[in-house]
């Protein structure tokens, strides 16, 4: 892509599959106002039943916690998640009262894992009805380790290395970088955050795992926020069609050299 191209209005670039993807986890959230019955077992039955073929793995967790106040700290109101797992436990969906998600490890393609997100999506309307939906969000995050870290100036274009493109970069220990950008006039955000993180470490524990080697992250997130009409259909296509804008920000962030490492054909 040309240094002068805006990968928020940018026309999509075509896809070029990776064999050997660097993509460590995809997650998919939506959000809706509170459902207090989908704590309850009796309720979760039949959505269990819609999703129990492909996850069959169902664990109730059940959350605590905190208020701060001018009276101090006290305990909040614990919340029931119930987690659903296929039994390799890379594929997961998450049910709160108030939203669903869908992530995964094991990410093949776009259309499988919204072809998921369909099938999840449309059981919470058939079961719950939720009337309103808050938040849609879809998140896409990236780890280059070993050789692809060493090679980086040839894998990642010099917009979105800074310092890790110059001299010093081999001093560098730590650097996380953090982007907001409005896509108006719909209202989305995306949110990127880059860099290289040491070695046993995280920026998020609850999406990106500690390991025993540094990396270099590429976390794209996309999200609206504002309420508005619960429709399954909308909503899944709403959540693809930021699936395809977040591409358009990693062909944005990457060079051919880095399709080309990890097994594409550019």
């Amino acid at each position: 892509m040309e240094s002068n191209f805006n990968p928020i209005t940018g026309t999509l670039p075509a896809e070029v599959p990776l064999p050997k993807a660097p993509l460590v986890r995809v997650i998919t959230q939506v959000r809706f106002p509170l459902i207090v019955s989908i704590e309850k077992p009796d309720f979760i039955a039949p959505f269990q039943e819609a999703l129990r073929g492909v996850y069959p793995v169902l664990r109730q967790e059940r959350t605590k916690g905190i208020v701060f106040n001018v009276q101090g700290i006290r305990p909040a109101t614990s919340a029931v998640t119930w987690r659903f797992k296929d039994v390799d436990a890379k594929w997961h969906v998450s049910l709160a009262p108030d939203f669903v998600a869908l992530e995964t490890t094991s990410y093949s393609s776009r259309k499988d894992f919204f072809d998921r997100l369909s099938v999840v999506v449309n059981a919470l309307e058939k079961h719950f009805e939720p009337k309103v939906v808050d938040r849609i969000g879809v998140r896409y995050i990236d780890r280059l380790v070993g050789p692809a870290l060493g090679e980086i100036q040839k894998l990642i274009r010099p917009h979105m290395l800074g310092i890790l493109g110059t001299a010093a970069a081999g001093n560098v220990e730590q650097m996380i970088n953090e982007s907001i950008f409005a896509a108006q006039p719909t209202g989305e955000m995306i949110l990127l955050r880059h860099g290289r993180v040491p070695k046993d470490a995280t920026v998020d524990p609850a999406a990106i795992d500690p390991i025993n080697e540094p990396s270099w992250i590429l976390d794209i997130d996309m999200f609206r926020s504002g309420s508005r009409e619960f429709r399954a259909q909308e909503i899944t296509d709403q959540a693809r069609s930021y699936a395809e804008r977040i591409y358009t920000f990693f062909r944005w962030a990457v060079s051919d050299d880095f399709l080309r490492h990890f097994g594409g054909k550019v």
